[in-house]
């Protein structure tokens, strides 16, 4: 008998699968159970959490539970999304992790029906400098680009993070976004019994054995030399897939589709059994493979990539099987669906494994872990902006502060993605927010991709709302109402305490945000143990918010000053240095406390921002996020080749006024004609005119003059 523990199965849920099995699993059992209740697959240190986040609304159509989310874009159209964490795996492999993750996201949204339109990436690295990030970065961004390119799905933008703490544990989030005709939504939750169960796509080996388990432990030498647990994408197949699966929605012939991601055929198929309430019977030697001697549980829990499971009604199979031969895939019943329960793998006609589908998917015991806050917690906040020295060369500051890691131009990223294919690319990669059209209906879809861990680490709470409201202010002053967002929670390990304090409050800030300015929870994703030995990741939640723009007259771009126009700085004049990238950049601290989250605020400026938007009274919006003022400048002067000449609306403290961040603001470019419209919509919000957009110099009088080709040079690394 297999020691539970090596299938890396706590004592009590041992005993509980005896308790329901009444009696010892066998090694099948017991290897399907230890990945299907890993934290990957269960969710057990968090389910309980997730909880606490809205996840329905007027424009829902699909929430957590399936493949991805589903929310109504208008027309008759759905917008299928969803943001998804290949850590582990982009760590030991980093080109087939990173790329095993862009179709691993893809066929969650096809897995809807829906036909993957656009794909952004959540790509946090340790310092640039160290020779493993070189390795690493260079490995996972060609990743992407090597597995998004030929499957014919745009990279439309993304966020990219540098932190000492990714050294040791990058984090890959891969964002897709699909389209779907809302009449031909597909979902895992509708097999009945008497139905055939079919594997599409590519053979099955022993690449991806126990992934998801490989995925829920911390990165210590012996799992970085787990390269069986990494699997190997093939773009070329997945393509094909894509069309095949779109074909037989098309022709109705799909009941129930899932898509065989962590722990595989047995994940798929017990997932599709549990939430539609059936049993399902699987002859595994019919599963068709490419390596011999494979046995029952490796082919049980392989994560070969390109692969669908497929719920079809039983005189269909051969029109299925048609369509499947048409795109050059393998097509293969391997079992049914029935009444009941019973979940019952076969080999040979033999019984290998026996359980309830509902044990399997949907039964793994919560784990509460302890909770503490983190005893250092307010030394985290302790920052007197009287003892930090004001830059004696602004000129310096402002270069240094841009050219920064994590805020300097990822050219060299997303040059190496195709972001044009399908030709519905609206806004390319390099903006607040990525835009796509729905050819169908003249609508605009917008998608942005936050992520803040150094206020999560300060304030958890505050961070975490900070994350969500700061992709809000970014569709809305593009002039995108928010349909719904899905998260990425990345952390380290939950069994310490003072972490699982972390994980708690990032999930209630959020939470709150999302309920505040209602904009729902529609799917998402948990990353759990990224630490090894010596170092923890920042608690780093990641958020793709997705919006709708009614019409592209009212899409309001950035990068595109004008001469002549007049720059408006709108909300708070003085945001704080507290958790700023100015304050890490001059003194190699995060230190401070954010600022609370204050819902009517952030109501009052989205509102503002889609009036100005929709009324198209300016040339060009950037929402004002990481690197303060003076970030958002140079962005804007760099994007449009301009220059401005500003002047000092107030007397106030210079740095806090350039670098402060964490409140709702932006920067508008706005024509001479626009202007008494512009001030009429801001009215009873703070605003201020700063100067006027001309020249070749970004200037502040008597702080900063600088030429515009060269922070273009400086920021662009040439």
């Amino acid at each position: 008998m297999m020691d539970y523990r090596l299938a890396g199965l706590r004592q009590e849920e041992y005993e509980e699968i005896k308790r329901v099995l009444g009696r010892e699993p066998n090694e099948n059992e017991l290897r399907i159970m230890g990945v299907m209740w890993s934290e990957h697959c269960s969710y057990k240190s968090t389910k309980h959490l997730l909880h606490n986040f809205p996840t329905t609304g007027e424009k829902v159509i699909l929430g957590p539970g399936e493949n991805a989310g589903v929310v109504d874009a208008g027309n008759g159209w759905g917008a299928a999304f969803k943001v998804e964490s290949h850590n582990h795996p982009s760590a030991v492999a980093p080109y087939q992790g990173a790329a095993t993750g862009v179709g691993g996201i893809i066929r969650d949204v096809l897995a809807l029906g829906a036909r993957p339109a656009a794909s952004m990436d959540g790509l946090f690295f340790g310092d640039p400098e160290n020779r493993r990030t070189q390795t690493l970065s260079q490995g996972i961004v060609e990743g992407v680009g090597g597995y998004g390119n030929p499957v014919g799905v745009p990279t439309v933008g993304g966020k990219t993070v540098y932190d000492s703490c990714y050294t040791d544990n990058p984090l890959v989030n891969a964002f897709n976004l699909g389209l779907v005709r809302l009449d031909q939504l597909v979902s895992s939750k509708t097999a009945r019994p008497g139905l055939r169960v079919l594997i599409l796509g590519s053979k099955t080996g022993r690449d991806g054995i126990a992934g998801a388990a490989f995925a829920s432990a911390e990165l210590s030498d012996d799992t970085k030399s787990s390269r069986p647990s990494i699997q190997i994408g093939d773009p070329f197949t997945e393509k094909l897939l894509i069309e095949a699966c779109l074909e037989l929605r098309d022709k109705k012939l799909i009941v129930s589709m899932q898509d065989m991601g962590a722990a595989g055929i047995t994940s798929s198929s017990s997932e599709i059994a549990a939430k539609s309430g059936v049993g399902m019977i699987l002859h595994f030697d019919k599963v068709p493979l490419r390596e011999e001697g494979m046995t029952p549980w490796e082919i049980a829990l392989s994560e070969s990539q390109e692969r669908m499971l497929l719920i079809v009604e039983p005189e269909d199979y051969d029109e299925v099987a048609a369509v499947a031969s048409k795109w050059g895939l393998d097509c293969t019943d391997i079992g049914e669906t029935i009444p009941g329960d019973q979940y019952t793998i076969l080999w040979n006609s033999e019984v290998v494994a026996q359980m309830p589908a509902s044990l399997i998917g949907d039964r793994c015991p919560s784990i509460h872990w302890p909770s503490k806050r983190p005893e250092d917690l307010e030394k985290r906040w302790e920052f007197d902006l009287e003892d930090l020295p004001m830059p004696e060369d602004f000129n310096k500051a402002v270069l240094d502060l841009v050219t920064s890691p994590s805020l300097r131009s990822r050219r060299w990223i997303y040059e190496q993605y195709d972001q044009m294919v399908q030709a519905n690319t609206v806004q390319r990669p390099g903006a607040p927010v990525s835009v796509i059209r729905i050819k169908e209906t003249g609508r605009l879809i917008a998608m942005t991709m936050e992520s803040d861990p150094w206020k999560c680490y300060l304030d958890p709470y505050r961070g975490g709302a900070e994350t969500v409201a700061r992709s809000i202010r970014a569709l809305a002053v593009a002039g995108a109402t928010p349909l719904g967002l899905t998260d990425c929670l990345n952390f380290p390990s939950p069994e310490k305490p003072e972490q699982y304090w972390e994980l708690e409050e990032v999930v209630h800030g959020m939470s709150d945000c999302c309920k505040n300015l209602e904009c729902p929870v529609v799917s998402g994703n948990v990353s759990l143990y990224n630490e090894s030995s010596t170092q923890r990741i920042l608690p780093t939640p990641v958020v793709g918010t997705v919006g709708v723009i009614d019409s592209p007259d009212h899409y309001l771009r950035s990068g595109t000053w004008q001469e002549g126009d007049h720059l408006f700085l709108v909300g708070a004049m003085n945001a704080p240095l507290d958790g700023s990238q100015y304050l890490l950049q001059a003194t190699g601290k995060t230190m401070g406390r954010p600022l609370p989250f204050t819902p009517e605020i952030e109501t009052d400026f989205s509102l503002r921002a889609l009036k100005t938007a929709r009324q198209q009274l300016a040339h060009s919006g950037r929402p004002i996020a990481g690197g303060g003022l003076a970030a958002a400048l140079v962005k804007e002067a760099v994007m449009t080749g301009l220059g401005a000449a500003m002047r000092m609306p107030f007397p106030t403290r210079m740095d806090v006024f350039l670098f402060g961040e964490g409140t709702p603001r932006a920067l508008y470019a706005v024509p001479s004609d626009k202007v008494v419209q512009f001030r009429l919509v801001w009215n009873g919000f703070p605003f201020v005119e700063l100067g006027q957009i001309g020249g070749n110099y970004l200037t502040l009088e008597n702080i900063f003059d600088l030429p515009v080709p060269v922070l273009t040079e400086r920021w662009e690394g040439r």
